[in-house]
């Protein structure tokens, strides 16, 4: 099918990124829990587990394109089902980021773990909505919604690592940074 072979090299690019970057998530977090504090748990449910789905729905995505579709309607219907599910996800994330305790989410917090991942879900049900009076567009706003998710969750992850070396890292283990603090020797 034309339209979606025409993308076939950016979805095997995009693919394989999101699928190196959840083995990269996974080694970043296991060298993190070495240094576990309180409430970890719920901070993980709302700081690096959307990560993790944000690539995870790149890589599902890609191959969803890549497949040997007949038509595009069923594969529309599939991103457009995501894209709905990753809105509902979004909101729970939302929810996540105001109950946990363990750090006070920010403007870029908002921005990079709320907004932005919400904005590509919401072009994925859009292109799917538009796609058969509109294909070309519709796969252009798929390909910048499966982009946004990828800098997205690269983004996040950079986030949690630099906050638990620079941040967390200056403290005890198990105990809040204090910048007053002298580093120790």
């Amino acid at each position: 099918m034309a339209e979606l072979s025409e993308w076939e090299t950016f979805y095997v690019i995009v693919g394989s990124s999101a699928g190196a970057l959840i083995g990269l998530q996974f080694v970043v977090l296991t060298l993190i829990a070495e240094r576990p504090s309180t409430r970890v748990a719920e901070a993980s449910a709302a700081f690096a587990t959307p990560s993790v789905v944000h690539f995870g729905v790149v890589l599902l995505l890609a191959a969803l394109v890549s497949a040997p579709w007949q038509t595009i309607g069923p594969v529309a219907a599939l991103w457009g089902m995501l894209g709905v599910v990753g809105i509902i996800y979004s909101v729970a994330v939302a929810r996540r980021m105001k109950s946990q305790k363990a750090y006070t989410p920010v403007l870029e917090d908002w921005l990079f773990f709320l907004l932005l991942p919400l904005a590509a879900y919401v072009m994925l049900a859009v292109a799917a909505l538009i796609t058969q009076r509109r294909t070309r567009s519709a796969m252009f706003f798929l390909g910048a919604a499966t982009l946004l998710l990828l800098f997205v969750g690269i983004h996040n992850a950079w986030d949690a690592v630099t906050y638990h070396v620079f941040t967390k890292g200056r403290g005890r283990p198990n105990e809040p940074a204090d910048p007053k603090e002298e580093p120790n020797p």
